[in-house]
């Protein structure tokens, strides 16, 4: 599978450790460079607005999904390539959702968790069929990844669903763990007898 386009779940914020934001920046110019369409949240501020930018100075493709009431609150970018503007949070994700061949989630607040698991959600029941990766950034997701862990041990979340999503350390091995990315999407419940 040959990834066209990738959407970003992210910060509107640039959090505390610089390691975030040199990992926007190289995402941006890496799918610039390997001709990706980035789609984001439509934001300049915080890792949305990084990744945006790198991805535009190096020649790429980028579209920005962003509801109406945060134009002006994430300061919607000017410069993009396309920037759509939606009614309703909901709205956004799903336009975000038709316009990508994959997601990345790279660290961020409530709003990037929301995105994240709505996409893992809808993966689940094959509402999409697209890989979904985390860039684990300086080990931001390590307790995400735990608690997810802990959904499994309390059985509320089936083991085989955990190849819904794809995590590496290093965007190359992340794209390259998309690339190979195949659905084979389990039963949502565990137990049909306490449906």
């Amino acid at each position: 599978m040959t990834i066209q386009s990738i959407c970003l779940f992210c910060g509107s914020n640039s959090g505390s450790n610089p390691a975030y934001a040199e990992a926007a920046g190289e995402l941006g110019r890496e799918l610039a460079a390997r001709d990706i369409t980035l789609v984001y949240g439509g934001g300049n501020i915080g890792l949305m607005g990084v990744a945006a930018d790198a991805a535009l100075a190096a020649g790429g493709r980028v579209i920005g999904v962003i509801p109406g009431f945060l134009r002006d609150k994430e300061v919607a970018h000017d410069g993009l390539s396309e920037l759509h503007v939606t009614q309703t949070m909901h709205e956004r994700k799903a336009l975000m959702e038709d316009l990508s061949g994959g997601f990345i989630a790279l660290p961020g607040g409530f709003g990037t968790y929301d995105e994240l698991f709505e996409m893992l959600t809808w993966g689940q029941l094959s509402v999409h069929q697209k890989p979904i990766g985390l860039l684990n950034v300086a080990g931001f997701f390590d307790p995400l990844l735990a608690m997810v862990q802990h959904g499994v041990r309390e059985g509320f979340i089936r083991e085989d669903n955990l190849a819904l999503f794809v995590v590496a350390d290093t965007l190359p091995a992340l794209l390259e763990r998309m690339n190979a990315y195949r659905a084979n999407p389990a039963a949502k419940w565990l137990s049909h007898d306490s449906v």
